[in-house]
């Protein structure tokens, strides 16, 4: 299978995007490894992170053979996505509708999921080719907002990202998400103590619930 198609399988299967927007290269690895000992098979590691490029280099080269995706987040130009494609990211995170970093993605066959909020942002990242659109942000609308929002462009395949927890999960996908994205739910629970033990205990409870919901 080719490897953009075999990327958006991976990513549609597990149903869950793991965003890793952390404070340091070394904690984005450590709670990248602690997620994908969870069960994550999908990871954005966002540009944000000093050092976020090594560090997808670096999963990307451990753990793409094993059928990790490992993505690049808050991809905001072409430079940026050609660089994290030079790295190994096997797919591409923007906030916003960037149709030069789409082009880009594109040309070299690498998934992208382009931000967008409004029904006119949606359609239009629909039509400069993105694969998945990424709602953004969600935490004002919510799920109503997502429903709504869904109701005449349900062929557009959705993820929200922020806001999504193991309890409302269901009710995101009952309003007719493609897939998820998740942050602090998952990525912040060794924050108390730093046992990192806890970031995989809460990427199963997680995607266990991700597996429940779309029974």
């Amino acid at each position: 299978m080719h490897k953009k198609l075999r990327t958006l399988k991976t990513i549609d299967e597990s149903g869950a995007v793991l965003i890793v927007r952390l404070e340091s290269a070394e904690l984005a690895e450590q709670v990248a490894e602690a997620a994908i000992a969870g069960g994550f098979r999908a990871l954005e590691i966002t540009l944000s992170i000093p050092g976020a490029v090594d560090v997808i280099r670096q999963l990307s080269a451990k753990h793409g053979p094993n059928g990790v995706a490992i993505g690049a987040g808050t991809v905001l130009d072409e430079h940026s996505a050609y660089e994290c494609i030079r790295a190994g990211a096997d797919f591409l995170v923007s906030p916003q509708l960037n149709p030069a970093m789409i082009r880009t993605a594109n040309r070299y066959q690498v998934p992208t999921v382009s931000g967008a909020y409004t029904p006119t942002e949606l359609v239009n990242s629909a039509e400069a080719g993105a694969d998945i659109l990424k709602l953004f942000p969600t935490e004002a609308g919510g799920i109503p907002y997502a429903k709504s929002v869904l109701a005449p462009l349900a062929h557009l395949p959705i993820m929200p990202a922020g806001g999504v927890t193991p309890g409302n999960v269901a009710e995101w996908f009952a309003a007719g998400v493609t897939c998820v994205g998740v942050g602090s739910a998952v990525t912040k629970p060794w924050q108390p103590d730093g046992d990192f033990s806890r970031v995989t205990e809460a990427a199963r409870e997680f995607l266990s619930a991700v597996a429940e919901a779309r029974q």
